[in-house]
């Protein structure tokens, strides 16, 4: 099979190009917002292209102890909490054994904030237009918890963008936010890597470094 992409750097910038064709986006009032870490080159690339500010959304998923793929929920900045209330029901889990999975997804989430912004607020999505930027998605279960913690977060419109995702996954995900945008969206599908040159891995210090560079 022929990769689509050369690295994270060029799927964001054709994923650029094709936002640029979507309404609402090529003016004020839009935030990037890209999911740690492979997620952020790609987003820093969107981000130049609209002209938009770049930042991060940080979300936690609770995994059910037994079978931690399978979320009971989700956490985000500012006391920001989405439960799978179905979820979590079948999980059968004491009230104290699900507050302690939310204490210790909380600190690491506060401490994966601050690791990024270096101290910086986060950049406030109230009636704003959040573009969710990540290199591709599997199973879509982090681009979902984030989609619910921006629309938490008071953002007026919810764009999920992706170089590739499976189409059944594409299809699943339109109830989460307000558009999809994917450049390529196979049946086929096993693994995000395949589909690039270069899927080496991001490093927190790059993360940290394409969001200085991004400051105005």
């Amino acid at each position: 099979m022929t990769s689509l992409f050369h690295d994270r750097v060029d799927a964001g910038r054709r994923l650029a190009y094709l936002l640029l064709d979507v309404g609402g986006l090529d003016g004020g009032g839009v935030v990037v917002l890209g999911l740690p870490r492979g997620g952020v080159p790609v987003a820093a690339e969107v981000a130049r292209v609209l002209g938009a500010p770049l930042d991060v959304i940080i979300v936690r998923k609770l995994g059910v102890p037994s079978e931690p793929e399978l979320a009971m929920g989700a956490l985000g900045e500012d006391g920001v909490r989405v439960n799978n209330e179905g979820v979590m029901a079948s999980a059968a889990l004491g009230r104290s054994h699900i507050e302690a999975i939310v204490r210790r997804a909380r600190a690491e989430l506060a401490l994966r904030a601050l690791r990024y912004r270096e101290g910086r607020p986060r950049l406030d999505l109230q009636g704003r237009c959040a573009v969710i930027v990540d290199d591709g998605i599997a199973t879509g279960s982090t681009a979902r918890a984030a989609c619910r913690v921006a629309r938490a977060h008071a953002a007026a419109r919810v764009v999920l963008a992706v170089p590739v995702a499976p189409r059944e996954t594409v299809s699943a995900l339109q109830a989460e936010c307000d558009d999809v945008v994917a450049l390529a969206s196979p049946e086929q599908f096993y693994a995000v890597g395949e589909w690039y040159d270069d899927f080496s891995p991001t490093s927190d210090i790059d993360v940290v470094e394409l969001l200085r560079n991004a400051q105005p």
